[in-house]
Order: C-alpha cells, then structure tokens, then sequence
C-alpha cells in the first residue's frame, strides 16, 4: 500500500496521555509514512509513544512561550522544517457559565485560545510549501452543549484565528482547517461512558447511528495532510451528522441517567461548593 505521507516530517502536541486522540491521529499518520514529533508534558509517556511509532518525543507547555520556542528549535534543528502540524491540546471543563470562576476562565483561554495561538506562531516559521496545519477542535464551537460555556467559547474563537491564518499564509502554499468530532471515545470522552444511559442519550442523536471514534478523526487528518487536499479555511464536521440535531439538553440527559440508575448525574461543580 502507498504510503500517502512518506518523507514528510509532522509534529502534534497533546499526545501525552496514553491512547488520546493525539496519539491516535500521531499513530495513523506514521503509519501513512510521515515521521512524527510527538509533543506534551509527561516525557515518559512521550517516550514510550514514539518508541512505538519511532518518532521523536519532546515536552512542551502550550501556555508557555519559551517552550514552544524550544519546540520550533526541535523541529528546526533535527528535520529542517515541518510538512504537518497538529494542536490536539484541551481541557473539557463541564461548569455552568454563572459559575465558571476567574481561574478557570483565565486557564481555558490560555489552554485553548492563547496556547494554540502562540503555538501556531512558533511553528508557521518552520512550515514548508505544501504543508498542513490542523486544529482539533469540536463540534460545540457551532452547535450547543450545556454547562460548556468556556470550552465552545475559546474553540469557537482558535477555529477563526485558523481561517485568518489560511488566508494570511495560502500564498506561501500552507493550508490551515480544523476538524469538528463530536462526542467521542477517548479518556476526555471517559465521564459520558461511565455513567450508564448518558454515552447513550448522547448517541441517539447522531444521524449515522453512532458517536464518534479517535480513528474517525485521525483519517479526516490524514487526508488534510496529503497533498492531495486542496482545501483551506475550513472546518470539517468529522461527527456523524450530529450538527443536523444537536446535542442532548441537559435534562435529556439527567433523564436518561435516572433510567438507568435512579439518580441524576454528578454535577462536579457542586462537589466544588461551587
């Protein structure tokens, strides 16, 4: 089989928590040939991941400058450039807009609107003609989800920044989107399924019949990573349908929760004394 991103040098960062979508996206897109930088902030599972991938590990905080700096240096240094570049970092704070504090307003735009900001002007540098940059973004920065206010808001903004970027950057052949899973299995997705009735309250909506996989969202990235997409600026819905229904309400979902077990779902903001 043709490996469709041989010689090519990628570089992802967010892939250090074992099996996440990083690592998935990270573990497909060397499999389609492309020597990967695998970034995050826990060496010894980046270490172990590349070893199984045969990239290259390296740490860094999105949120701190001087890291990503030391990131483009890596990328710079050891491959003369990058030909793909995925932010695959976030946080799913679940807290009633009223009661997100400053702290975690504060956290979230730096996790995910600063962050990725700054990460992608550290790396556009070291982008080649032809190359690829993708955003792991969500179905929630265009569709509702309740008690989910800080997270759309700041997806919902970076998806912008990687449409002026695609439209700042075109002219030097690099091409910028984002990619839209909506629920998914992955250890951010874990709460959904270990409250019984909730993974499913979520499904029925999803026009396909089912939610979303890593393995879903890391083709829709290995296709916006070969040169054979000619597409820029856009945000790819890789959901199922789901954007055609939406998300549950809220009370759906406490209704299916009791169902199953006789109790409304956790609220962790409440265990805050929030």
């Amino acid at each position: 089989m043709t490996q469709a991103l041989q010689g090519k040098t990628g570089l992802i960062i967010g892939a250090g928590t074992r099996d996440n979508m990083a690592q998935v996206i990270a573990r497909r897109l060397a499999k389609d040939g492309a020597t990967m930088i695998v970034a995050g902030r826990d060496m010894a599972e980046l270490d172990r991941f590349a070893q199984e991938i045969g990239g290259l590990p390296a740490t860094c905080d999105i949120t701190s400058q001087s890291s990503l700096a030391a990131l483009a240096d890596i990328a710079k240094e050891r491959f003369g450039g990058l030909d793909i570049l995925v932010n695959a970092t976030g946080w799913g704070l679940l807290k009633p807009f009223a009661l997100t504090t400053d702290a975690e307003l504060r956290r979230m735009t730096e996790l995910q609107f600063i962050g990725p900001f700054q990460f992608f002007q550290a790396m556009l540098p070291m982008m080649r003609r032809g190359s690829s940059l993708i955003q792991i973004s969500s179905a929630t920065a265009t569709i509702m989800l309740e008690n989910h206010t800080a997270y759309m808001g700041t997806k919902a903004g970076i998806d912008h920044v990687v449409r002026c970027i695609a439209n700042e950057y075109g002219h030097l052949g690099i091409r910028a989107n984002s990619v839209s899973p909506g629920i998914t299995a992955t250890p951010m997705g874990a709460g959904a399924k270990a409250i019984p009735g909730v993974w499913e309250a979520y499904e029925k909506h999803y026009p396909l019949g089912r939610a979303g996989t890593a393995d879903d969202i890391a083709d829709a990235v290995a296709w916006l990573a070969t040169d054979g997409c000619f597409m820029s600026g856009q945000n790819l819905q890789v959901n199922g349908g789901l954007t055609l229904r939406g998300n549950p309400s809220a009370a759906e979902v406490d209704a299916a929760a009791i169902a199953a077990t006789g109790k409304p779902r956790p609220r962790p903001w409440e265990k805050q004394g929030s």
